[in-house]
C-alpha cells in the first residue's frame, strides 16, 4: 500500500496526499469533521474509491485545540467572515494541488460535518472549485453571491433522519440552493445521526460508480 506522503505547507494549507494506483478514476479530495485532520479522512477515501488520489488538507482554524476549516461564533453559529476567507484560502488550495500535484483528472469533495460545510460553501460560492461533492451531514453555513455563475457538478447529500445537528429544515434548504445554482443534486437519507453509517458509505459508494468518468476501468 503506498503510503501518504507527510504535508508540509507548500499548498498553504498542511495536507496529505496519497498518488492514484489506476487510471480512469477521479481525485477525492477529503475535508475532516471539526477535530480531524489530514490523516483522519484517508481510510475513508480507500474504502470509498480503492486506488484513486486522495488529498487531505488540515483545517487550519483551532477551536479549543481542535482542527476546522471555519470559525464559529458558538455551535451552530458562524463567523461568516472568516468563512469567506477560509472558503478563498480553500479554493485556492485546490488551484495548486491540481498544478503542484498534477491533478489533471476530476476532483471530487468528500466532506463530513464541518469539512462538509465549507465543501458546500465551495459549490456555492466558488463555481469551478469541484468537480462533484458528497456532502455527509451539511448545512449551509452562507447564503451563494447573488452574482456567482452557474457551474453544475454532480452533488450526494448524505444526511442522517436523527442528526441532532443537521436539521430536515436545513437539508432541503442546502439542496435547494444547490439546485438553484445547477448543481445535479441527489440526498440519501440513512437513519442514524451526525455520524457516518454503513449505509452512508455504500450510498456513496454507489452515487461515485454512477458517474460518467470510467470508474473502476482498471480494476
Amino acid at each position: 500500500m503506498i503510503q501518504p506522503t507527510a504535508g508540509s505547507g507548500s499548498l498553504g494549507l498542511i495536507s496529505r496526499f496519497v498518488p492514484a494506483q489506476a487510471t480512469g478514476l477521479p481525485a477525492l479530495l477529503l475535508l475532516h469533521g471539526t477535530g480531524g485532520d489530514e490523516s483522519d479522512l484517508l481510510p475513508l477515501g480507500t474504502e470509498l474509491l480503492p486506488n484513486a488520489a486522495l488529498i487531505s488538507p488540515r483545517g487550519a482554524v483551532l477551536e479549543g485545540g481542535m482542527p476546522r476549516f471555519f470559525k464559529r461564533l458558538s455551535p451552530g453559529v458562524f463567523d461568516l467572515e472568516d468563512l469567506a476567507l477560509r472558503s478563498a484560502q480553500l479554493a485556492e488550495f485546490i488551484v495548486q494541488a491540481r498544478l503542484q500535484l498534477h491533478i489533471v483528472q476530476p476532483l471530487v469533495a468528500v466532506g463530513l460535518s464541518n469539512g462538509a460545510n465549507i465543501g458546500a460553501d465551495l459549490l456555492l460560492n466558488h463555481p469551478g472549485a469541484l468537480d462533484g461533492a458528497i456532502l455527509f451531514r451539511a448545512l449551509v453555513a452562507r447564503e451563494p453571491a447573488a452574482d456567482r455563475a452557474v457551474a453544475g457538478v454532480p452533488v450526494l447529500i448524505a444526511a442522517g433522519s436523527d442528526d441532532p445537528i443537521v436539521s430536515t429544515a436545513q437539508v432541503e434548504q442546502l439542496e435547494r440552493l444547490l439546485a438553484a445554482h445547477g448543481h445535479r443534486v441527489e440526498v440519501h437519507w440513512s437513519r442514524a445521526g451526525h455520524g457516518l453509517t454503513r449505509d452512508d458509505l455504500a450510498s456513496a459508494q454507489a452515487w461515485l460508480r454512477g458517474l460518467q468518468w470510467g470508474l473502476g476501468s482498471d480494476g
